[in-house]
């Protein structure tokens, strides 16, 4: 439909405690949420070790192809965050100390009355011509550059980062749904649901099977941005539901004769 506004979204999730399993990602799922809400469409994820030349690879491919990336992870005190480095390559910019973020975790661990040692001042290290993501909960702040955004990967953290976000970024038209339950396996219904499918490339039609008891069963979610287009769409799925299960009275019919 001509009047549809489409935004697409990225993430890059970042860290070896990812890929060995220490860490069991949090932020994949709630960024999905606030995209839903914000009628932006998460189109890929990709999970990337903390290694330069890998997140600067993945980086690369993502912000060109996509209108958002966001990204979690690697911008701690440690030697091992090295995400505001890799973000600068990918940008051909230098990464240096922020005046503004320095300022502002100085004051924050003053007032604790602790040292803003040298592995803190990590965390106010940025891409040169970077904007700040402002960081309510422990004050390090995140970064914007171009079209990415860069955020922790501690989830409270990640979250509040993301809150401040969302209401600057560009919406598109929403997503609407509609499930359909349907007592059959995919087995039964794969075939005439893939051709309702094919007979309607604007929707994305979903199954996920279940199992209750000692029967299959499978749930269809209809999605689309034109309410009419998504009810016209689930009413062929439950015409489909009602001619197998007809089809299958008559076979029941035809072996008890």
């Amino acid at each position: 439909m001509t009047n549809e506004i489409i935004v697409t979204a990225a993430m890059l999730a970042i860290g070896d405690e990812l890929l060995s399993g220490r860490t069991k990602d949090k932020n994949i799922g709630h960024l999905a949420d606030v995209m839903l809400l914000s009628g932006i469409d998460l189109k890929e994820v990709r999970i990337v070790a903390d290694d330069e030349d890998a997140i600067v690879s993945a980086l690369n491919a993502l912000r060109g192809q996509y209108d958002y990336v966001f990204t979690s992870g690697g911008i701690g005190p440690t030697h091992d965050d090295i995400t505001a480095d890799a973000i600068a390559k990918a940008f051909g910019v230098a990464c240096e100390h922020d005046a503004e973020a320095m300022r502002l975790m100085a004051e924050m661990y003053a007032r604790r009355e602790m040292e803003f040692t040298e592995a803190r001042q990590r965390m106010a290290r940025m891409p040169v011509g970077s904007k700040h993501i402002a960081n309510p909960v422990s004050t390090a702040p995140g970064f914007n550059i171009g079209n990415v955004y860069v955020m922790a990967g501690v989830p409270q953290v990640f979250q509040a980062m993301l809150d401040n976000v969302a209401p600057t970024l560009r919406s598109g038209t929403r997503m609407l749904s509609a499930a359909i339950s349907c007592p059959y396996g995919e087995g039964e219904i794969g075939t005439p649901l893939g051709a309702i499918q094919k007979a309607h490339p604007d929707t994305s039609i979903g199954s996920y099977p279940r199992y209750i008891g000692q029967s299959f069963s499978t749930e269809i979610v209809v999605r689309g941005r034109s309410a009419e287009l998504v009810e016209s769409v689930a009413a062929e799925v439950r015409a489909m539901i009602e001619t197998i299960r007809q089809a299958k009275a008559k076979e029941n019919q035809s072996a008890e004769a």
